[in-house]
């Protein structure tokens, strides 16, 4: 394959569906990666397109010994905080790019699709078909993990992953191509409420608080306005803090960046480039977060694209 792809998104939808034309699989909170081999050593790419080799080595060096020669595979990785997969625990990861010194996390590769292998492309074949090949091109074991299915009941699938703890689910079209971009072949099951957001801006900290006290975050309406979401002042751990200060400080600019008003007297405005993981209880009526908390950034969306999952 020639030239970048951009790899396959899916749409949120709030209907619960069973369908033998539909396989389920769980939804991971990790970073999207792309690893691609052509005959040389493995590269992981993220989905902004960022190569991120050195922040998962052990990754890059199973890909190695356990798959082919050639190959483009689209997968997850991921870190656990108990059962759950939490993608705050990755943050050291990419922040330091590498297995840093306080970070303990351990990481896990789910490969979930196959665009290529021994140089001839797969996208147009049906999703069951580049699931066996997937299955068969790698030898799997920790840290690279095939990602499973269920065929055709998704709703007492759906009922489960919450029960377990899960994010949800990834509702897929058993006979769809590999195409570029958001489609609705894919669709996303949430157990709970969370989404990517823009960072516009930060709040001064108060008392004994450093770094900054709230991020003011928003999405992209239809016309690609910038519109305000709310602030999030909680999930934060000091290092967070102090890293995240550093990097706005070099953003700063005059301007608002949202198309609304702010009634924020300490507001400081950054470019909005910075894209951040948030969780929260509801939207409220005036269009805003009720109890948003922090997850962690975001390495792998490019801030254009975030736009409001939800309603």
């Amino acid at each position: 394959m020639n030239g970048w792809l951009t790899p396959m998104l899916a749409t949120h939808t709030d209907r619960r569906f069973s369908d033998e034309n539909w396989i389920f699989e769980r939804k991971l909170a990790g970073v999207r990666v792309l690893s691609i081999r052509d005959g040389w050593r493995p590269q992981l790419w993220s989905r902004s397109q960022r190569r991120i080799d050195d922040c998962f080595p052990e990754v890059v060096e199973a890909l190695a010994e356990l798959g082919g020669s050639r190959f483009i595979a689209d997968g997850e990785i991921v870190a656990y905080d108990g059962s759950a997969t939490s993608f705050y625990r990755l943050q050291s990861r990419l922040r330091h790019g590498g297995p840093a010194a306080n970070s303990q996390a351990q990481v896990y590769y789910y490969l979930f699709d196959l665009l290529s292998l021994d140089g001839a492309e797969v996208t147009h074949q049906p999703l069951r078909e580049r699931k066996r090949l997937l299955r068969k091109a790698f030898h799997y074991r920790d840290p690279l993990r095939y990602t499973e299915h269920r065929e055709r009941d998704g709703e007492a699938y759906y009922r489960q992953a919450c029960a377990r703890g899960w994010e949800g689910l990834i509702a897929k079209r058993a006979d769809s191509p590999y195409r570029a971009g958001p489609s609705g072949d894919w669709l996303k099951f949430k157990c709970v409420r969370g989404q990517e957001f823009v960072v516009g801006g930060f709040t001064d900290p108060q008392g004994s608080r450093l770094g900054f006290g709230a991020l003011l975050i928003g999405y992209h309406d239809e016309g690609g306005r910038l519109r305000y979401a709310g602030k999030v002042g909680t999930g934060y751990d000091f290092a967070t803090l102090r890293a995240m200060r550093d990097r706005m400080d070099a953003m700063t600019q005059a301007d608002n960046p949202f198309a609304d008003e702010v009634a924020e007297p300490t507001a400081h405005w950054i470019r909005p480039e910075m894209v951040i993981q948030v969780g929260f209880a509801e939207w409220t009526r005036d269009g805003r977060l009720r109890h948003p908390r922090f997850a962690g950034v975001r390495m792998d969306k490019p801030a254009t694209q975030v736009v409001r999952e939800t309603r």
